[in-house]
């Protein structure tokens, strides 16, 4: 038998986007989101808020990185989600963590998250909070590459559990896409 719970944001898994831009000054910032996805072949949309610090920053530099939470930077993940740029300006120091300018877009790479996705804003909806980004470049430190390719078991990203508030990291690989269900063919 089923249990009804509503209308509830329990997608599984949901990830853990760390968001990064810069401000007016060039100073890197960066907030945890969980509500996103990959909307098109070369675009992401994230639910972000107006009055974060960082939304403020893409609003007015049209760039940004995603990168992915992983279950060895936890604590510093989720308190960039739980602290505000606009009253802590300098959270990302606080959070232990160092930032590189992306090649691609105007907007920081997060050093200790292996994998990101460098984006520029095609649009942003306030009344939403829809923000959409154009996927202008993926970049993998080599550390969670297997044959070229990003190994999902060395990156070890991290879901967020809306219904109980947990971060859980990936397990196992169960099948292989695009082939398995071939079985049935």
């Amino acid at each position: 038998m089923r249990k009804n719970f509503g209308a509830k944001t329990a997608v599984y898994p949901m990830p853990v986007f760390i968001i990064a831009s810069y401000d007016e000054n060039g100073v890197p910032d960066a907030m945890n989101a969980a509500w996103g996805g990959i909307s098109e072949e070369n675009e992401i949309s994230i639910c972000v808020s107006a009055e974060h610090k960082t939304t403020k920053n893409i609003l007015a530099r049209h760039a940004f990185t995603v990168s992915m939470a992983t279950a060895d930077t936890v604590i510093p993940c989720d308190y960039v989600g739980i602290v505000s740029g606009n009253d802590t300006p300098d959270k990302l120091e606080k959070a232990g963590f160092h930032t590189t300018k992306s090649e691609f877009v105007d907007a920081p790479l997060i050093d200790e998250l292996p994998m990101a996705i460098e984006c520029k804003m095609i649009s942003y909806d306030a009344d939403t909070c829809r923000l959409v980004g154009k996927i202008v470049n993926v970049s993998a430190d080599e550390s969670v590459l297997t044959d070229g390719k990003v190994d999902a078991a060395k990156l070890r990203p991290i879901t967020y559990d809306s219904m109980g508030h947990g971060y859980y990291v990936l397990g196992e690989k169960v099948g292989t896409a695009f082939k398995d269900g071939l079985a049935l063919k």
